[in-house]
């Protein structure tokens, strides 16, 4: 068992390192194999509770705070953005099929109009300067909350990324290789932590796996700002004490399709809260 695991792992790892190139429905299929072998207990459905789905007690707490989140009054803000008009008299809910609801998982998507991954945010953006409105800044709390509430619309709808063509395949694997590429003073990528060391804690913290990472955001965190999904790519590279990119930069965005992509069948659960 522990020379299988050790070989589905070594050649995740090498594909990565020296661009071989497995589709993304193999790079998928294979961590979910190497995922089950280290995690037989957990279903599959279940990665989208993280960590918290290797500690049952935690995850009776957690269940018992969504019953009543403590976000619901932001949300409420988030849903007044999103129902107010633009000058013209419409709506954000114009902009999406069925007025937003269960659109969000297909989300982040290549757009070869643009040559550019197009994420949720880029979407909400479009929205608004298709209606003569200003752009949100990316990741900051405003832009949060209302992807909160919008994300919300689409609450349990499985993710449904889809990787086609050549232009998109290879923002794909720019995403890949900038999960699997150490880089900081620490030398770590995010598969150190999410592929080699999940389930494992480092300084206190238990290790999510890296399927289901995407599932759920945006966050509230107890205590601290709304964090989006970039935001936290930004707070991993401070932890390996690598200087951030900017959110919605063109990595970032390619990450996002990456990861989000290997979540893929699982469903949304968003917005959360994490202590």
């Amino acid at each position: 068992m522990k020379r299988k695991l050790t070989f589905i792992l070594a050649t995740l790892l090498l594909g990565a390192c020296i661009g071989a190139k497995a589709s993304p429905v193999e790079d998928r299929n294979d961590l979910i194999t190497y995922y089950k072998q280290i995690f037989p207990d957990i279903k599959f459905e279940d990665y989208i509770y993280g960590t918290l789905s290797m500690n049952t007690s935690a995850k009776s707490q957690y269940d018992d705070i969504m019953a009543f989140p403590p976000y619901a009054i932001d949300l409420d803000k988030g849903q007044k953005v999103w129902e107010s008009p633009f000058k013209n008299g419409k709506q954000f809910s114009s902009c999406f099929p069925d007025g937003g609801k269960n659109v969000a998982g297909i989300y982040p998507y290549y757009d070869k109009a643009t040559a550019r991954v197009v994420t949720f945010e880029n979407a909400i953006n479009a929205c608004l300067r298709a209606n003569g409105e200003q752009d949100l800044s990316y990741g900051e709390s405003e832009m949060g909350l209302l992807t909160a509430y919008a994300r919300s619309l689409s609450d349990g709808m499985k993710i449904n990324v889809r990787v086609e063509g050549v232009d998109a395949l290879a923002a794909y694997e720019k995403g890949k290789a900038y999960y699997y590429t150490r880089r900081g003073q620490l030398n770590f990528s995010c598969a150190s932590c999410h592929v080699n060391n999940a389930g494992k804690f480092l300084r206190g913290d238990q290790l999510s796996m890296m399927i289901g990472q995407a599932s759920h955001w945006p966050e509230f965190l107890a205590g601290t700002d709304i964090v989006t999904l970039q935001k936290r790519f930004m707070q991993c590279n401070r932890n390996t004490r690598e200087i951030p990119l900017k959110a919605n930069s063109e990595e970032y965005n390619d990450l996002e399709y990456f990861l989000t992509y290997m979540s893929n069948g699982l469903p949304m659960q968003s917005p959360v809260y994490r202590k």
